[in-house]
């Protein structure tokens, strides 16, 4: 009818479009939700390093690798990770690698692989300890503190591709061979030799196929651990060819 006022009908809201305001709606609240939580975990105190546990120091001591993270303590335990512990112990010569892992709610275990001696350099009235790669680690106060050889660091001064190989060489071998070396030895890098403690002695070359002969000195100080009816134990341990060893 002309003039009147026509009642307003509120139709219900379609179902479709409704279940889909309520699913924005809850998206938008676990935004909200996963950013505050975010923030808690990377920023806030309440989740900061507060102690630290160090696993696999044998050369260092646990409070060496502390003092060395102490600038982690009170950080936000998820922004420490493998790369800024990396950086803190890097002046701890032992340290090969090191990784760390957080355990709320405020613990960070760090896990140390330290470089393994290889040999005793003996320098200027020390007794330097050193890895395969040369590294020196510390000082040894006598040779029977370190189950390894020794090397005459005037013979073959520290860095020298000599001294190179003959690391290299001693790195490849299996500890308890390493344990029963009293000396290493080389004239070139194509022939490194060692003495045993008992005076045998390995004629090994070069340091190529380093694996290959350890694998092969093991397996003939072995056999000569029980020699043949007759046969003189052997003396000398050629691997310089492992394809073609000789004893004698």
């Amino acid at each position: 009818m002309a003039g009147s006022t026509a009642d307003v009908l509120a139709f219900p809201e379609p179902p479709r479009r409704r279940r889909r305001r309520r699913a924005l709606i809850a998206a938008a609240v676990a935004v909200v939700l996963v950013a505050g939580l975010m923030a808690l975990v990377l920023f806030t105190p309440l989740i900061a390093v507060r102690s630290v546990v160090v696993q696999g120091t044998h050369l260092l001591s646990v409070q060496q690798v502390e003092a060395a993270l102490a600038p982690v303590m009170g950080r936000p335990l998820a922004q420490v990770g493998d790369d800024q512990v990396r950086s803190l112990v890097s002046p701890l010569v032992q340290v090969k690698a090191v990784s760390a892992r957080a355990v709320p709610p405020d613990t960070l275990v760090v896990t140390v692989t330290e470089r393994v001696p290889v040999a005793l350099v003996k320098s200027e009235g020390k007794l330097l300890v050193v890895d395969g790669d040369g590294v020196v680690l510390g000082e040894a106060s006598e040779t029977a503190q370190y189950p390894v050889p020794v090397i005459d660091g005037a013979a073959m001064p520290l860095g020298q591709e000599v001294f190179k190989a003959v690391t290299a060489v001693l790195a490849a071998l299996p500890a308890d061979v390493l344990g029963q070396l009293a000396t290493a030895t080389a004239q070139s890098v194509d022939s490194v030799e060692l003495r045993l403690t008992d005076g045998r002695s390995v004629v090994w070359g070069n340091a190529q196929e380093r694996e290959l002969k350890a694998r092969v000195l093991a397996a003939l100080m072995k056999a000569a651990e029980n020699p043949q009816k007759g046969q003189a134990p052997a003396r000398v341990f050629d691997v310089s060819a492992p394809r073609h060893p000789v004893t004698r």
